[in-house]
């Protein structure tokens, strides 16, 4: 009987030599990565040995790796069921749990294989795997260390570490953590010695963080490796658009192109002609950006989304917001997710006065990219808009005829809803003049609201009283102030407007009761040209029968972006039907002319803990009725300092010798303090509380 037993074992382990030796082929199928053949190779087998579990195994494998997941599941649930305890064959059933996605069922599964063998490798790599697909980074890199301990050095495990920490940065991006992401990403380079796509996620952090120097830097470093000069060169031209230097971004680009051949990779050529493009458009030179547009759409049946994109990115630099709406469209159409065309199409809505529809667009961009920084920018900028804010403004003013003025102001402003808002403002002011002992305080209180009737039309009404009181005389006036401010066209604003007030610059004029009924018009060109045109015309009527016509208008180039830097020529014409100099000035004509330079830092460039600022000077000649030619000069600034995005706070001035610049005719200077608070964090309709 013994020897029976001993001979049985001989001739199964014969068999089963043959069998291993036949499937040699097949093993070497697999560990090549020739995962097709291993299937059609092992499905043969198992036509043979339909029983044998290392051919069934390794079918499973061969099938999963060839993509068919569901199937391999399937194949590896019968194993399990066969062999319900082979350790081997419960680690290839939780791989085929993670190539086909179910990610808690395989850490559930996992858990339980590496509470059986704590020291199995594949077991606690594959657990450390599905930890990071869970996005359980943390936790995935703690036991791929401990992977890592049962198995120094292991490449798969050393991989599967690199990408874990690639996620984690990402996570830490997204929280606004840089510091933490930047060390995170560091700790790859002592495995992996300059990797690319760490190199690349570390420059990334650092245009998202404005941390552009670094980010050349890093472009540089990954630049080394000459397979990756596009890359290099085209991440170089993006960080000068950042910082603000496009020549230097188009120089970049330009070098890139230079090295385009017909050998390039199509991936690298594209990218290439986008960033050139982009550089072009960042330039201001829309035509050549046009003309190359143009050329990429002849030259396919198919346009791309990248197309459109710049397509759609050089109309948001025309202003020609419509057509870029519907290129946006367009790329919606093929990809809902599109991060350029929800937030593009955003970005374009907002020009365009269509609030609702751009909120709409950016948060369509967060439920695909979940704090997304320029997304999430794009929202609280826009909530700024709505949100309520109080205002204060306390100022002196003095002229050479010695009236002087001592005001202060305070504003809200509470926007109900998008197209709704309210407003109040209360006036406080006292004029004096030792000369002619006079003295005068008016107190000022109007209210009103603003409603936008369409996306490019908004009227603006108050009403409100004035009390005015001196020696001479106690009375109260009505207020009236209306307008209707119209986008047209693109590149062109037109306000059509009334406004009833009391002439109350000092106090001989407060005691005349002075009512003057004001029509105005005023109208605003841009262009793509960097010039720029402002007119305004006021016909005022006035309660002492006189009349004034005044023109003002001004022709200005646009010579710097950053900081905003305009040089240009204004003109201003006013008549009087009545001339009464004794009482105000009041001209039959009066011509002004002036060349200015303006340098301006707004307070939205601001960033928070920074300052802003606006200078104007300008010199020119006003002729006054039949009067010989005088000189002119204004100088007026301003100067603030944004402590947060809640509140800013700013100090100006302003000197002028130009007659029209009081109603008397005399020198006039003004200086004052003004403050803004945003006393709510977000606009009413979106609070809870």
């Amino acid at each position: 009987m013994r020897l029976q037993i001993l001979f049985l074992f001989f001739l199964f382990s014969i068999s089963f030599t043959s069998i291993s030796q036949e499937m040699q082929e097949g093993f070497t199928y697999l560990e090549t990565g020739k995962y097709a053949k291993a299937e059609v190779f092992f499905k043969e087998i198992l036509q043979e040995f339909p029983t044998n579990k290392t051919a069934r195994l390794c079918y499973g494998r061969a099938v999963g790796l060839s993509g068919n997941s569901n199937k391999a599941l399937n194949l590896f649930t019968s194993l399990l069921k066969d062999y319900p305890t082979d350790f081997e064959v419960k680690l290839n059933y939780a791989e085929a749990l993670l190539w086909d996605k179910k990610y808690d069922e395989a850490k559930e599964f996992y858990q339980k294989l590496v509470a059986e063998d704590a020291q199995s490798f594949p077991a606690l790599l594959g657990y450390a795997n599905t930890l990071s697909n869970l996005k359980e980074y943390e936790n995935a890199l703690m036991y791929v260390d401990k992977a890592l301990a049962v198995l120094p050095g292991n490449a798969n495990a050393l991989v599967s570490k690199k990408y874990m920490r690639l996620g984690l940065a990402s996570t830490k991006v997204t929280d606004l953590k840089y510091g933490e992401a930047e060390a995170i990403l560091k700790e790859n380079f002592e495995s992996f010695e300059n990797d690319k796509e760490t190199l690349l996620n570390l420059a990334n952090l650092y245009l998202i963080s404005n941390q552009t120097e670094k980010a050349k830097e890093t472009y540089k470093t990954i630049g080394l490796n000459p397979e990756n000069k596009f890359t290099s060169l085209n991440g170089i031209a993006l960080a000068f658009h950042l910082d603000g230097d496009e020549k230097m971004a188009l120089e970049t680009s330009e070098k890139a192109m230079a090295l385009l051949t017909d050998k390039t990779d199509a991936d690298f050529i594209k990218q290439t002609k986008e960033r050139y493009i982009q550089a072009l458009i960042w330039n201001k030179k829309y035509k050549l950006a046009k003309n190359e547009i143009d050329a990429l759409f002849e030259n396919t049946d198919k346009p791309e989304n990248w197309m459109y994109s710049l397509r759609a990115t050089l109309n948001i630099y025309k202003s020609d917001f419509k057509k870029s709406v519907a290129d946006y469209n367009l790329i919606l159409e093929k990809d809902s997710a599109s991060f350029d065309g929800n937030l593009g199409k955003a970005n374009a809505l907002k020009a365009l006065g269509y609030y609702k529809e751009a909120y709409k667009s950016a948060e369509n961009t967060l439920s695909f990219y979940e704090k997304q920084k320029d997304a999430s920018n794009f929202i609280i900028s826009l909530d700024k808009v709505f949100t309520p804010y109080v205002e204060a403004t306390t100022s002196y003013s003095y002229d050479n005829g010695d009236n002087e003025a001592n005001s202060y102001i305070a504003t809200a402003n509470v926007p109900l809803s998008i197209r709704l808002a309210i407003f109040g403002t209360y006036n406080y002011r006292e004029t004096s003049n030792p000369i002619n002992n006079l003295k005068a305080t008016t107190n000022i209180a109007s209210f009103g609201l603003s409603y936008q009737l369409l996306n490019n039309v908004v009227f603006r009404g108050s009403l409100g009283t004035i009390k005015s009181e001196s020696e001479a005389a106690i009375y109260n006036q009505l207020l009236i102030e209306s307008s209707l401010n119209i986008k047209p066209f693109k590149l062109q604003n037109l306000e059509l407007g009334y406004r009833r007030e009391v002439q109350n610059f000092n106090a001989e004029l407060l005691d005349r009761e002075i009512v003057m009924n004001n029509y105005i018009v005023n109208y605003s060109l841009s262009t793509n040209f960097k010039l720029g045109w402002f007119s305004q015309y006021y016909f005022t009527d006035q309660s002492d029968a006189n009349q004034r016509n005044l023109l003002f208008t001004s022709l200005y180039y646009n010579i710097l972006e950053k900081p905003s830097l305009k040089a240009g020529i204004n003109y201003q014409y006013i008549t009087f039907k009545d001339q009464v100099p004794t009482i105000y000035f009041s001209p039959n004509s009066f011509n002004a002319v002036e060349v200015f330079f303006n340098i301006i830092k707004t307070e939205g460039e601001a960033k928070n803990k920074a300052l802003f600022y606006d200078l104007t000077a300008a010199i020119g000649l006003q002729y006054i009725d039949e009067d010989a030619k005088q000189s002119t000069y204004r100088v007026q600034g301003k100067l603030g300092y944004r402590f947060s995005e809640r509140s800013i706070i700013n100090v100006y001035g302003l000197q002028s010798n130009i007659a029209s610049a009081t109603a008397a005719g005399f020198t006039y200077t003004e200086f004052g303090l003004r403050f803004q608070w945003f006393f709510l964090k977000s606009p009413l309709y979106k609070r809870k509380d």
